[in-house]
């Protein structure tokens, strides 16, 4: 099957013919940011999401050759409070393995999930991103809607902080279960810090990866609902310049706009 391409109200959405075809799509479009960044910036900040929805856009991503990865100073959307950075799932350690010991950044801001004071980490990662303005994300989309960890009953599209600390549903709880970084749910951390909502649609550029069976009920509800923090990534359809990467599993309830092949 060919990609297939459709918009609802400002979110562009990309169907590919699998999954790892979806994630060599969102590489290449996040490529050809960093290049065009790189030409116009000395030096530029891109967040990066971890999870098993970028494991394919960033293999492809850290295997493309010649990019400008020295002019790069990195940072991370969320990580759990309380979580020893060696831990399976550590995104500190997700991070190390899958982006900045396969690529040579010119920096790399990490959430210290494990420091004993949570709110001056915030405080102080709020700090740093002001300062280095990303123009880049790379994220996904939880199955219960939240983008980063802003969880449905935490989620504020107007939130005064632009980073906090959160504390994570029962339906993202089992996500991380379900994707096999814990082994059951109540070893999942009950809280995380994540960069808000409001931080996340100031960087210009969103370049999202939600791939398989999982999230398809959760991306109708994304271009079906009213756009609420019940489904925090609703707001996603105001933002100027966010694409969204699916493959035909993702994709398998969206057939008012992709029919069925």
């Amino acid at each position: 099957m060919d990609s297939v391409h459709f918009q609802v109200d400002r979110l562009k959405i990309e169907v590919h013919p699998d999954r790892a075809a979806a994630g060599r799509a969102a590489a290449e479009s996040a490529a050809e940011s960093l290049r065009q960044l790189a030409a116009a910036r000395e030096h530029f900040a891109v967040v990066f999401a971890t999870g098993a929805s970028q494991l394919d856009m960033l293999g492809a991503l850290t295997a493309t050759p010649d990019l400008p990865w020295a002019q790069v100073e990195g940072f991370h959307l969320d990580e759990y409070v309380g979580l020893d950075e060696n831990h399976p799932a550590s995104f500190r350690r997700y991070l190390r393995e899958n982006l900045t010991t396969r690529v040579p950044l010119r920096a790399f801001n990490e959430i210290n999930g494990s420091a004993p004071d949570p709110e001056a980490v915030c405080r102080e990662y709020a700090e740093k991103l002001r300062v280095a303005a990303p123009p880049l994300c790379l994220l996904g989309i939880g199955e219960n809607g939240h983008l980063a960890f802003n969880e449905p009953c935490e989620a504020d599209f107007n939130d005064p902080k632009d980073v906090k600390v959160v504390t994570l549903d029962a339906t993202c709880r089992q996500q991380q279960t379900a994707e096999g970084w814990f082994s059951s749910i109540v070893e999942v951390p009950a809280q995380a810090i994540t960069v808000t909502i409001p931080a996340l649609f100031r960087i210009p550029r969103l370049i999202l990866s939600v791939p398989g069976e999982r999230k398809a009920a959760v991306m109708r509800r994304v271009l079906t609902e009213p756009i609420a923090t019940g489904c925090p990534a609703t707001i996603l359809r105001t933002h100027p310049d966010a694409t969204v990467y699916l493959d035909p599993d993702s994709a398998a309830l969206l057939r008012d706009w992709y029919p069925a092949r």
